[in-house]
């Protein structure tokens, strides 16, 4: 029984180091704040993780003025409060999606209705466009590259290390 015991908390500990694997932003405090303010309702993918795809098409779940300020490369912009998913009718279920947002919370929900929609391969990238520049990842306005980012609001944008921060 002590054996059954020790295999079952070494296998306990082995998935949640690998649940936590996908989650790793830079910041401890960001990353608790994270930790508290998701659901973790579903598949998660750190910046590091995210930018090494090679067939991943990525979506942005802000709003349309938070786009426009900057996105990821080819980003699909479907909004959030209204949201047009349609946008995606025509990517094969089995893609590989990135959804984001500013930091993880509008994406999650996003990522929720499009695995009811019958998405399979959909992450949600952990921390948002900040990790994603947070950690150095270019962002674009135009097909440009730019190092604006909308900031969402003056709380929010405090979790905005790099880029400059633009507000409404």
């Amino acid at each position: 029984m002590k054996i059954n015991k020790s295999l079952f908390f070494f296998f306990l500990v082995l998935l949640s180091m690998a649940k936590l694997k996908s989650q790793t932003v830079i910041s401890k405090a960001y990353s608790l704040t994270l930790k508290t303010l998701l659901s973790h309702s579903v598949q998660e993918i750190d910046v590091q993780e995210a930018a090494k795809l090679k067939d991943v098409i990525f979506i942005d779940a802000r709003e349309e003025q938070e786009y426009k300020v900057s996105h990821l490369k080819d980003a699909i912009w479907v909004g959030f409060d209204n949201q047009d998913l349609s946008k995606l009718n025509k990517i094969d279920k089995n893609q590989t999606l990135v959804v984001y947002c500013s930091v993880g919370f509008r994406s999650e929900k996003t990522i929720e209705k499009l695995n009811k929609m019958g998405y399979s391969a959909v992450y949600n990238l952990y921390g948002g466009i900040f990790e994603w520049k947070n950690q150095n990842q270019a962002v674009y306005r135009n097909h440009k590259e730019t190092e604006e980012v909308h900031a969402y609001n003056k709380m929010w944008g405090f979790w905005l290390d790099k880029g400059i921060k633009v507000y409404d």
